[in-house]
């Protein structure tokens, strides 16, 4: 099954892949109110590999409706992306892989994962040709190196420089930065400058900061923490009528219990946060 990756001319607007939120029914929320590309939460290949049920449950796509979604992964072991892949079934509304190269979690970079995979092109390359050979589009969602030495040397340019994926997520912070560090968007013009299709990822969250990244030649912009406290950005973000907070509220409950796979963490993650502002509660673990 080959899938074309369609997006590359349009200016897209995504919800980002958040640990313990962007489960089917909140990935369907947000695009029936605006976002282009949804991505499933980050997911352990090694886990994938040994079939274990509630890794499977990660990518898993429920929806009644199509709903775009690319699933995202973690891993570093080329045997077993291709161990996966072999007997890997796209589902409805699958539009390919997306590599995590952003996680900044201690645990995750000791694995040699996330943020440590930054400056290991050769395997991305790797990686992302081994997805390509099956038909299936691939992107990376990656921060500005694991540290500021990493950013300084600009790591973050030679993997979007040599790696061939369909779109690279650049969230402009490096790894040792908390959302309180402000993002640099400074960073853009040189990674846009490179031909490769570019989707700015940090604290957008307004049209001014969208049309400020347009104006660089980004291909779109990714949404995170935003979006869980009020999904209706999309729709605000695009100039579209606003769906009132209440409204999304019922909509998500019905949505959650429709496609509810037995964990709850979902459902209290994404309510303890509607309606809340990402300014207040910068800190909040929604990591991805």
């Amino acid at each position: 099954m080959r899938i074309i990756w369609p997006y590359s001319m349009v200016f897209s607007y995504m919800l980002a892949p958040l640990e313990g939120n962007t489960d089917s029914a909140f990935r369907e929320l947000c695009f029936r109110h605006g976002a282009d590309l949804t991505f499933t939460e980050m997911t352990r290949l090694a886990g994938l590999v040994r079939r274990n049920k509630s890794t499977e449950q990660k990518i898993e796509i429920l929806n009644d409706i199509e709903v775009p979604t690319q699933l995202q992964i973690a891993g570093n072991k080329e045997s077993e992306l291709s161990g996966f892949l072999k007997n890997f079934k796209p589902t409805k509304g699958f539009r390919g892989f997306n590599f995590n190269l952003g996680c900044p979690s201690k645990n995750v970079i000791k694995q040699g994962v996330g943020c440590a995979m930054i400056k290991r092109v050769s395997k991305v390359k790797r990686m992302i040709e081994i997805v390509k050979e099956y038909g299936y589009p691939c992107s990376i969602k990656m921060r500005l190196g694991q540290n500021p030495a990493e950013k300084e040397n600009k790591v973050y340019l030679n993997l979007i420089i040599r790696a061939d994926a369909d779109f690279f997520v650049v969230h402009v912070r490096h790894g040792n930065e908390h959302y309180k560090n402000n993002p640099d968007y400074s960073v853009l013009p040189a990674c846009v400058a490179t031909g490769k299709d570019i989707i700015a990822n940090g604290d957008i969250d307004s049209v001014e900061k969208v049309n400020l990244v347009k104006e660089i030649g980004v291909k779109g912009v990714m949404i995170g923490r935003a979006a869980i406290y009020n999904p209706a950005i999309f729709e605000r973000l695009k100039g579209m009528k606003e769906t009132p907070l209440e409204v999304l509220k019922n909509e998500y409950e019905e949505l959650e219990t429709k496609y509810f796979t037995g964990h709850e963490k979902y459902r209290r993650n994404i309510l303890e946060r509607f309606g809340k502002h990402t300014s207040n509660n910068s800190e909040v673990n929604v990591r991805g």
